[in-house]
């Protein structure tokens, strides 16, 4: 036999396996199980597309036999088999890469058998309870010789001949001393039902067929109980979270559909995602076609986990074939069409669980909104938004027309970095004193919605710190100051922020604000400059209309500064940083960072003057 050894990655974690881990060491045998169901997929394609194949009679099955005075465990499939040169390359050297990163893993957390397969080093997790494991297999090739694997999960192993007139092959597990408990059927069969239940090829204890077999997604919806759904999701997908909603789909008209989709309980499941790229598995007459498709669902649903068997689509591993067949857009037409409408229950139904997905799906949502106006209106009802007036509730765009006050003719938004900063937008000023609601975009995807989505219900979406807003003059509340002190506070204004500013003029609408930047036609809005600084990109602060509150106390206190000490150090710190602070409140100051000195100024003014104030009224107490 000729002997090799193993990479270093794959010795690594081969020392890993046989001296480290060993709680639930039983999944070593769902993953020799998995390698076998995937050689069968793989032989069972070749029959139908290929008429040259070796045993073509032969049942597609695995079969496992226990030897208990030898302590031995064989794993059999009638799958594709391999080739000399393949079962090197397949347990030698072509796991090295996920090797390397389960090895990574492995340093930054400790260790967990849910771990194992996730990086395609399944097979390997059967040296955590072998001395030494063999492994006889043939390929499918009809010329092809028989071959065998053979290593103690030293740093070597073993490749020469073997005697196998079958296709397929075997694993024999021979187990070390303290895993004699697996050298048991009957426990075997608890595992196997446990992990593998629904392995679509059977499976042999013996002369028993010990899974169902009978793939969870052509049974009926009333025949399976939810943690049944919750199982073949976690197999599916190794998540260790139950779904947050599953959507199970059985149809013959107007196409053929077989299908359950997931909705996973979180957007980011961790470093240790089983999945390499997103797609559903795609079934066609029984046999996966493909693993990761992406043309069943639009992109933005590329979140949704699961299987999809049509009876409709053809044979062909080709993406480009599968993407030109009919069966395909009706296909996804329905699945969509199916996606929404169950979405749309939640919402009505379970508010929580809604609200749930939303914050880790809803960007989806939108993407769909902003990229494919096609989609659009069947997705508006999904969207859902924080606002001025619900706190840490959401509102959907219907809920909002419904609630609008008295005489209002559009839906109002505010851009921000948040809903914290959001609700400090001094542009809500007016809004909240005619109890008029406020819907917060906190996404970076925002503005581009507000492009594609520009009506509602025969409603205009209107942003709240465009110019043009024709809102009612609001009423005066306070003393304003004087005109001629304002006029003198506009120009000096001016003067500092220079081209920064289009005009600085009297706002009609503040209340409790200083002051307010607003957007005029001619000049992009804050909400895309404010996309740039989200995306790390360079950008330029566009110039806008400054407005000022006649009314409130900062802005009185400056403008008699202004007139009656022009020359006060404080006056142009102080008229910057009222400029800077709305563009901090609007999120999109290049570098808040270099207003701190600034601020250390204003607030060394400010103990100073207190401080003189203080001193000045304890003389006039001693005086008198």
């Amino acid at each position: 036999m000729g002997k090799y050894e193993f990479k270093a990655e794959i010795q690594q974690l081969l020392n890993i396996l046989v001296h480290s881990l060993y709680t639930d060491r039983e999944i070593f045998l769902r993953e020799l199980i998995s390698n076998a169901a995937d050689a069968l997929n793989r032989v069972q394609f070749e029959m139908l597309t290929n008429r040259d194949v070796l045993d073509p009679d032969a049942e597609l099955a695995i079969r496992i036999k226990v030897d208990k005075d030898a302590k031995t465990i064989t794993v059999s499939d009638t799958g594709i088999g391999m080739t000399r040169d393949e079962i090197v390359e397949n347990l030698g050297t072509i796991a090295q890469s996920g090797a390397a990163a389960f090895i990574k893993q492995l340093q930054e957390k400790p260790a967990s058998l849910e771990m194992i397969g996730q990086f395609g080093v399944g097979f390997y997790s059967a040296f955590m309870v072998a001395k030494r494991v063999r492994v006889i297999s043939r390929s499918y090739l009809p010329d092809a010789e028989a071959c065998e694997w053979v290593s103690d999960g030293s740093a070597t192993f073993s490749v020469g001949p073997a005697d196998k007139r079958e296709r397929g092959t075997d694993v024999i597990v021979e187990l070390k001393q303290d895993a004699a408990e697996f050298a048991d059927e009957w426990r075997l069969e608890q595992i196997v039902k446990k992990h593998s239940d629904f392995v679509p090829f059977p499976i042999y204890i013996g002369e028993r067929v010990v899974n169902r077999q009978k793939p969870l997604w052509r049974q009926s919806p009333r025949e399976i109980k939810p943690e049944e759904y919750n199982e073949f999701y976690k197999h599916l997908t190794l998540d260790l979270q139950d779904p947050l909603l599953v959507v199970h789909m059985v149809t013959d008209v107007p196409v053929d559909i077989r299908s359950i989709l997931y909705v996973p309980s979180r957007r980011e499941r961790g470093p240790l995602d089983l999945r390499t790229d997103y797609g559903l598995r795609l079934y066609a007459k029984g046999v996966m076609i493909q693993e990761y498709n992406k043309d069943l669902l639009p992109q933005y649903f590329r979140f949704i986990e699961g299987i999809v068997e049509s009876e409709d689509l053809p044979l062909n591993v080709s993406r480009e074939a599968v993407q030109r067949d009919p069966a395909l857009k009706r296909i996804q037409k329905a699945l969509v069409g199916k996606l929404i409408k169950e979405l749309e229950n939640l919402a009505r139904q379970d508010e929580a669980r809604y609200s749930h997905f939303w914050r880790e799906f809803g960007v989806f949502i939108k993407e769909g909104i902003a990229a494919e106006p096609a989609a659009r209106d069947d997705l508006l009802p999904l969207l859902r938004f924080h606002s001025s007036k619900r706190g840490q509730e959401l509102i959907s765009l219907r809920d909002y027309v419904e609630h609008m006050a008295d005489g209002q003719s559009a839906i109002y938004y505010l851009f921000a970095d948040d809903v914290e900063s959001a609700a400090r937008s001094p542009h809500l000023d007016y809004f909240r004193a005619h109890d008029i609601e406020v819907l917060y975009l906190v996404d970076t995807i925002d503005h581009f919605v507000t492009i594609s989505l520009t009506e509602f219900d025969g409603k205009p979406l209107r942003n709240v710190d465009d110019a043009t807003l024709d809102l009612p003059t609001e009423e005066a509340t306070g003393e304003e100051v004087e005109e001629h002190l304002f006029n003198e506070l506009v120009k000096r204004v001016s003067e500092v922020l220079g081209e920064r500013v289009i005009q600085v003029r009297a706002s009609r609408v503040l209340r409790d604000s200083p002051c307010r930047l607003v957007s005029p036609q001619s000049v992009p809005g804050g909400d895309m400059q404010r996309v740039y600084r989200l995306l790390g990109k360079e950008f330029t602060v566009s110039p806008k209309i400054l407005e000022l509150n006649r009314r409130h106390p900062l802005i009185h206190n400056l403008a008699h500064l202004v007139v009656n000490a022009p020359d006060d150090p404080v006056i142009v710190p102080a008229i910057e940083q009222l400029y800077e602070n709305q563009l901090l409140v609007e999120g999109t100051h290049p570098n808040p960072a270099a207003m701190i000195d600034r601020l250390y100024l204003l607030l060394e003014a400010a103990t100073a003057h207190a401080g003189r104030k203080e001193i000045d009224e304890q003389k006039e107490q001693e005086t008198t």
